[in-house]
């Protein structure tokens, strides 16, 4: 793979994660209008990629039904992919996905992805009452990959068809926080998705895995590495810093088990969290990993972030509580592109 160490940040893709974020005081709807929003904007701004990802007993996340959403999405826009970022295959039957996966396609052909990932996306017992049975595993995922793919091909090997699914070209991609699905990927020869913006000590270690092991595929002849990161990009250093405080309070809640809504910036976080909290919360949302200022900031920090990881392609989350800023981070981000 060619190294991309002389590439800027214009000359690698730039995508969008979006976790359908509940406001503070407000309800599921509202959230999926502002995604809609979201998505009909960097489309005409330019990114590659839309992608929604799987969460349950999230009370500040709209996105568990993922698929549904995508469809949302899809049909919200004209050119812009849209895809999971990602539904999380233990949790449901490999034929389900299939089907619902076949249908989007059919229905929006061509701009479709369909991000794979292991973990439930929620807690033991959310996991539960999604499964049934806690016995279809996380160390089945690898089996249930190799499902997926003979449903979408076009002379599957088993008595029971995709319908719709059965011979569609949907892109699978594999997503991790760790090693597993590195491997697993190269393994595969598909492109790989790693999730530094929550996961930032891993991402390097995880890639080197993805690359050094990668066999070539049908699908690939050499790695394509997406990587997350954390973005909120205002005209000033001051308001970005004060807009990632909801971004903070947010972590902060999911570490004290209690999740929460999406709270509203506010003036004084050091007042609402103990040093030990702090240093938590900062060791998942690092300067690897989040890039938080005005344009100038934002753009020696995405260079750098592109530069150490090699990116292919970069996927943006902004947790940003007011839509107006959301709309305006991810426009700064398309002023540089240009």
């Amino acid at each position: 793979m060619s190294s991309i160490k002389h590439k800027t940040f214009q000359s690698v893709p730039l995508s969008v994660l979006d976790l359908a974020p509940i406001n503070e005081g407000s309800n599921p709807k509202q959230s999926f209008q502002n995604s809609a929003e979201l998505a009909q904007h960097v489309e005409k701004w330019g990114f590659n990629r839309f992608w929604l990802a799987e969460h349950h007993n999230m009370p500040g996340i709209a996105s568990s039904a993922t698929s549904v959403l995508i469809g949302h999405i899809a049909g919200a826009t004209n050119r812009i992919r849209v895809g999971s970022g990602g539904i999380m295959l233990p949790n449901h039957a490999t034929l389900v996905i299939a089907e619902q996966f076949g249908t989007l396609e059919s229905l929006y052909p061509g701009r479709i992805d369909l991000g794979l990932g292991r973990a439930p996306g929620t807690d033991q017992a959310t996991a539960y009452a999604l499964r049934r049975t806690l016995n279809s595993s996380p160390e089945e995922f690898p089996m249930q990959v190799n499902e997926l793919e003979d449903y979408f091909s076009e002379k599957p090997i088993t008595h029971v068809r995709a319908v719709p699914g059965e011979g569609l070209q949907i892109p699978i991609w594999l997503l991790g926080s760790s090693g597993f699905s590195a491997q697993l990927a190269a393994q595969k020869g598909l492109p790989f998705s790693f999730a530094s913006h929550f996961a930032p000590k891993n991402t390097i270690p995880a890639l080197n895995l993805y690359r050094d092991h990668f066999k070539s595929s049908e699908t690939l002849d050499k790695p394509y590495a997406m990587v997350g990161v954390n973005v909120i990009a205002a005209d000033t250093n001051e308001r970005a810093h004060w807009l990632a405080t909801s971004h903070q309070q947010q972590f902060l809640s999911l570490r004290r088990g209690e999740p929460t809504q999406l709270k509203p910036p506010i003036d004084h976080i050091d007042e609402v969290w103990s040093a030990e909290e702090r240093a938590a919360v900062e060791k998942s949302l690092n300067a690897r990993s989040t890039i938080v200022g005005d344009p100038e900031t934002v753009k020696k920090g995405l260079q750098d972030f592109i530069e150490e990881t090699r990116a292919d392609e970069v996927i943006i989350n902004s947790q940003i509580f007011h839509q107006k800023d959301r709309l305006r981070s991810y426009e700064i981000l398309a002023e540089m592109m240009e």
